[in-house]
């Protein structure tokens, strides 16, 4: 892919990356890449630069879709283990931890409610954490050998950057009891099976299939695309009455020049 724009420094091979996550634009998709190495683990310099990256990829109007992947062979383990040991050890520490997730749920609901496309092309475990970014993604191409899932009743924990949530709401209570409540870690094959993730592709065509669902989706208007995901999200919310928020949406698409020349092409084709 070539890029118009690259933020973010690429390291060599064997150093330390500048930034825990890099951002390349390519015409309408945004390349969002983990690459702390060795697990892409999650602590307050990666939630800071997961928010620098939102802000400048929803303020190019060019992009219609995030892809959100990995540099490492993990794509997200999760929180950084020293991160925890620093904060698990007092009460003020502890009541950080949870100031800190409630940051992370904040970040990842941007994912879920930006205009943008969102996916992830998971390669290797994604845990905890990493599974809970991956979950805020509207869409989810998995390797058949990866490893997802949200363990944290093994520590006595919960997936509370917004795992319980999306996952039930994704896959169904029933899948989100046997997963959650018995802290699974499912291979990315059953995840499909159970509707976790859209795609499945062996480890060397991921990339490549990964590749070619986010230009297929940034070819499409991005006003209909914000508008349909507009439109999935009012399905999900009782509070809303989603035929209404159809009609609206179809009312302002129906108003823009570019889908009035898109559907004229298409009904003189068809003549």
């Amino acid at each position: 892919m070539t890029n118009e724009r690259s933020l973010g420094i690429e390291a060599p091979p064997g150093a330390v990356p500048a930034t825990p996550i890099s951002l390349a634009i390519d015409g309408g998709v945004a390349v969002v890449t983990l690459c702390r190495p060795p697990v892409n683990a999650i602590d307050d310099d990666w939630l800071h630069r997961l928010d620098e990256v939102l802000d400048l990829a929803e303020a190019d109007p060019r992009v219609r879709v995030l892809w959100i992947r990995s540099a490492q062979r993990v794509f997200c383990a999760g929180a950084d283990l020293s991160f925890m040991r620093e904060r698990f050890a007092t009460e003020a520490g502890r009541a950080a931890m949870i100031a800190f997730t409630r940051r992370l749920q904040e970040a990842y609901a941007r994912i879920e409610r930006s205009p943008k496309v969102s996916l992830a092309e998971i390669g290797g475990a994604a845990l905890g954490g990493g599974f809970e970014l991956a979950l805020a993604c509207d869409l989810r191409v998995v390797s058949g050998q990866a490893r997802l899932g949200l363990p944290e009743a093994r520590l006595g924990l919960l997936p509370a950057a917004g795992g319980t949530q999306r996952m039930t709401r994704i896959c169904g209570e029933a899948v989100a009891r046997r997963l959650i409540l018995g802290a699974e870690v499912i291979a990315g094959t059953e995840a499909v099976a159970l509707g976790l993730a859209q795609w499945q592709a062996p480890p060397e065509e991921l990339h490549a299939l990964a590749g070619s669902i986010a230009a297929r989706i940034a070819g499409l208007p991005g006003a209909a695309l914000r508008e349909c995901k507009r439109c999935i999200g009012a399905a999900l919310d009782p509070e809303q009455d989603g035929y209404e928020v159809e009609l609206e949406g179809s009312g302002a698409l129906l108003a823009l020049a570019e889908t009035q020349a898109l559907v004229r092409q298409f009904l003189d084709k068809s003549a």
